[in-house]
């Protein structure tokens, strides 16, 4: 499987009290097929994934494999610290009919290459799904190495990998000693990078609320080769992508921009809170800026 374009992960809307609203989870994930992104991923973290039941994670892939089928293709987030979650995760994935499954390291565990790559291979059997990697080593404690790469390298079923490491050689490495598992930019700042070196996809939360810029972008890049064109986007995004991951509020500006766009998104849940005024203030300023300037370099 080759992964194409903009693949958001979907946000999880819920009620002043916590509890999950699924109806504007529907119309989220309606707003984004309209929109033309390319794939949607449920329980990724931009979906809170950490802060659901098993039953809740188990839930919302059932409904969004529901609400996607047949039109967009849908991965699952299987990432959890232990391994029988993630695996709960992945024969779900397979059950429900999912089209493939994100894995990442186990949280706070710390495991060695080797250890991670076990995990990783015991999730991929539990699917037989194409599986994108998710590489964060700055959440997860533990980058997937050279030695993890050989090593799943042995099921076919690792096709791509979403690296979130922000380490710009990591994307040299990528494309010139792993040209077989594409390259997804996970690293919003430098999605230019990413696409100038190969990458067919891009997994990013923003897109959540701006799917149409994030699309430009791609287009632009990855499409029709014009980086010139690219990087003027670019320029006019990477505001937005400061803003987004100022004092480790990316999930709130998120949801506030889902707010913003028209649609329901309401609190993050614990322990995380919502913006304050000055916040959003901030990030409603950035996405006028923002729309006003992508929509004149798309027009020209």
């Amino acid at each position: 499987m080759t992964f194409e374009g903009i693949h958001t992960p979907v946000i999880t809307p819920h009620r002043e009290d916590g509890s999950i609203d699924r109806d504007a989870f529907a119309a989220q994930v309606e707003h984004l097929v309209a929109a033309g992104v390319h794939g949607i991923i449920n329980g990724g973290s931009t979906g809170e994934y950490y802060a659901q039941s098993m039953a809740e994670r188990l839930e919302m892939a059932s409904l969004a494999r529901d609400l996607t089928r047949g039109r967009v293709p849908l991965m699952v987030g299987t990432v959890a610290i232990r391994l029988e979650d993630s695996i709960a995760m992945a024969e779900h994935a397979a059950k429900i009919g999912a089209d493939s499954i994100l894995v990442g390291s186990p949280p706070y565990s710390v495991p060695t290459e080797r250890e991670n790559a076990l995990n990783a291979l015991a999730i991929d059997r539990a699917a037989d799904l194409p599986v994108m990697l998710y590489n964060y080593p700055g959440r997860m404690g533990v980058g997937m190495g050279e030695e993890f790469l050989d090593r799943v390298g042995r099921s076919a079923n690792f096709c791509a990998i979403k690296e979130s490491s922000g380490d710009i050689n990591r994307v040299h490495l990528l494309a010139r000693d792993y040209p077989h598992i594409g390259m997804s930019c996970g690293m919003d700042d430098q999605a230019l990078e990413f696409f100038a070196w190969g990458a067919r996809s891009w997994v990013c939360g923003g897109s959540n609320f701006l799917p149409a810029e994030h699309l430009a972008l791609y287009q632009a890049c990855a499409v029709e080769g014009d980086f010139a064109k690219g990087r003027r986007i670019m320029s006019a995004m990477l505001p937005l992508m400061r803003v987004l991951e100022q004092g480790g509020k990316f999930i709130q500006c998120i949801k506030h921009g889902v707010e913003m766009a028209g649609r329901h998104a309401g609190p993050p849940r614990p322990p995380l809170k919502g913006l304050n005024k000055d916040d959003k203030r901030q990030l409603e300023q950035c996405v006028r800026v923002l729309k006003t300037t992508i929509a004149r370099i798309a027009a020209e």
